[in-house]
């Protein structure tokens, strides 16, 4: 469906002789590569995946310190530095990294255990979310670092900490809140914030959510029909094949595509949910709370972006927006979740008596 609504998104970038925009070439050749990665993690151990860490964290964190030297971005924002360029393709680390914090973020809460509200071992994983939450800040993915952020409390939050804390986190935000507005943003970033108040102020920041809340609205209830959507094909929502991949959606497919698709994503995550549940062990259904809560986050993030909820911050919806480093990544990540179920799933049923009754079974 993601391939399909990219294809529909780039026909009119097509130039002559063209029958295939290379974002969707890159987004075919990601989700290939990425079901096979997916398939390939899936038959390792994850306890094995776990005791590798160090190398997964290591990696991750070295390939975004590459970014402050050789690091790119988007034309225009020289701020940015978001992007490794490879010659052949770009590559996203942050998208990596999410994946790599999961699973060390995971052998961290195993290792501090039913010690996880001692004030010393909450210190310690709020330094271990901080870490990848600024690198990401730094680089100017800010959308990626409120991603992080909801992982962590997800995590955090289904792994025992008790609520007290995550009132104290709130009330240092709120405090720190005009410091953040004032020394963290950039003018862009609190202009898009403005925006959402002020539409008729800031129309030439506002312009792409509101082409893109137009399209949908354009669609009605069975939408216009694939490949059909009038402002979809004229190319009049900005990055339609990126963050704004639900507008064409909307507009092609209507209110029922966008609610099957809301539907889809809300089944599959109820489903890693099941899977974490049924696990036997605290770090596997760590690793599921965590890609459940990465798929979440910015499902919720880019669906309340794109209805002029949130402020555009750079955050795609997974399986669906053109990226060849987002699509490969969460790809990853559902790799973890299917170890942690086929693991659990093939154990071998072990003898057990209750009272007086025994199995046949060894």
């Amino acid at each position: 469906m993601g391939v399909l609504m990219v294809h529909s998104a780039t026909l009119c970038k097509l130039t002559e002789g063209q029958t295939i925009f290379r974002d969707t070439i890159v987004m075919i050749a990601a989700v290939a590569l990425g079901v096979v990665l997916c398939l390939i993690i899936s038959a390792i151990d994850y306890e094995v995946i776990m005791k590798l860490w160090p190398v997964i964290g290591g990696v991750s964190l070295l390939l975004m310190l590459l970014l402050f030297k050789f690091g790119t971005g988007p034309a225009g924002r020289s701020d940015v530095k978001t992007w490794l360029d490879f010659g052949v393709v770009y590559f996203q680390p942050s998208e990596l990294l999410k994946a790599a914090f999961i699973v060390t973020f995971s052998v961290h809460l195993e290792l501090v255990g039913s010690g996880i509200n001692r004030l010393i071992n909450i210190l310690l994983l709020c330094v271990h979310g901080a870490v990848p939450t600024l690198l990401v800040v730094l680089t100017g993915d800010m959308g990626s670092a409120l991603v992080f952020l909801m992982i962590f409390a997800v995590m955090m939050f289904l792994a025992g900490v008790k609520l007290r804390y995550f009132a104290i986190a709130l009330g240092t935000m709120i405090a720190a809140a005009p410091i953040i507005w004032v020394k963290v943003f950039s003018t862009i970033q609190r202009d898009r914030f403005l925006a959402l108040l002020y539409p008729e102020s800031y129309q030439d920041i506002i312009y792409q959510q509101a082409r893109g809340k137009t399209a949908i609205g354009t669609g009605q209830f069975f939408g216009k029909g694939l490949f059909k959507g009038p402002l979809t094909q004229s190319g009049y929502v900005p990055e339609a094949k990126n963050d704004m991949i639900l507008s064409a959606a909307g507009e092609e497919l209507g209110f029922l595509g966008c609610l099957g698709l809301l539907v889809l994503f809300l089944l599959l995550i109820l489903r890693i949910v099941k899977i974490a549940r049924l696990a036997d062990d605290n770090p596997a259904k760590y690793l599921c709370y965590g890609v459940a809560g990465m798929i979440a986050s910015q499902v919720i993030v880019n669906v309340g972006m794109v209805l002029m909820y949130l402020p555009v911050i750079g955050i795609t919806l997974p399986f669906m927006s053109a990226g060849g480093s987002a699509n490969l990544c969460v790809y990853i990540a559902m790799g973890l979740v299917f170890s942690v179920y086929r693991v659990n799933k093939d154990q071998a049923p072990v003898d057990f008596r209750v009272i007086n009754l025994y199995t046949p079974y060894k």
